[in-house]
């Protein structure tokens, strides 16, 4: 049911074998900061624009551009043909695939996103994995940690224990997240589905779902 080839297309991404012996997908984050440091080989084959803060242990791949004002600390592997914009802030144990998009004011930190992903505004991607071409819109936060200080689990009949204190989201192929969504820790959303904007989520979502927020709304005249 949780196999990450049920969520992710493995060959969108430069190291599918980070998900080798997983029994659920969110186990290779337990493994990813020592997977990064075995595997990195720092370089800065990209552009940078201006001058962002780049670390030592950090690889940048072809045709990628860092501007101005961007933060990258490592471990980190950022892959071709990548976006990281002005403000963005990766924060270590992150691997990002190949034409990725890092925007303004959003963090990523002990991470995942597949080729393709997108992240363009003032978002928070923390302990998550983000599958081919998911999309998130602005000011979606995936939370991490519960307030109540103990693993995250999956809500899905019985409550599975990640075994994980700190475990956003896992966001699979092709999703669309609408603005302002927040994803409360051991959220799991199926392929190509789409969240509307403000939606607060918990728990299992089926792929190829939409799932829609009604407002009731009252109008009324303006006194004067």
């Amino acid at each position: 049911m949780f196999r990450a080839e049920n969520f992710l297309d493995l060959k969108q991404i430069s190291f599918p074998e980070l998900f080798d012996g997983c029994e659920h997908v969110w186990d290779a984050l337990k493994n990813l900061s020592a997977f990064i440091k075995e595997r990195i080989q720092p370089a800065r084959l990209g552009t940078t624009v201006g001058t962002p803060y780049i670390a030592d242990d950090v690889f940048i791949g072809k045709g990628t551009v860092v501007e101005h004002g961007a933060v990258i600390k490592g471990p980190a592997i950022v892959g071709e043909n990548c976006q990281i914009r002005s403000s963005a802030y990766i924060r270590g144990d992150v691997i990002i695939g190949n034409d990725c998009v890092l925007g303004n004011a959003s963090e990523f930190k002990n991470s995942v996103l597949f080729n393709g992903a997108q992240v363009p505004h003032f978002s928070y991607v923390g302990d998550s994995i983000l599958g081919f071409k998911a999309h998130l819109g602005a000011g979606v936060i995936l939370s991490n940690v519960k307030s109540m200080k103990s693993n995250v689990t999956v809500k899905y009949g019985n409550d599975i224990d990640t075994g994980l204190r700190k475990f956003g989201a896992i966001i699979g192929d092709g999703c669309d997240i609408g603005c302002n969504c927040v994803l409360n820790p051991g959220s799991v959303i199926g392929r190509n589905t789409i969240l509307y904007p403000n939606i607060l989520w918990r728990g299992v979502c089926p792929a190829d779902s939409i799932v829609k927020l009604r407002q009731q709304l009252e109008i009324i005249e303006r006194r004067k």
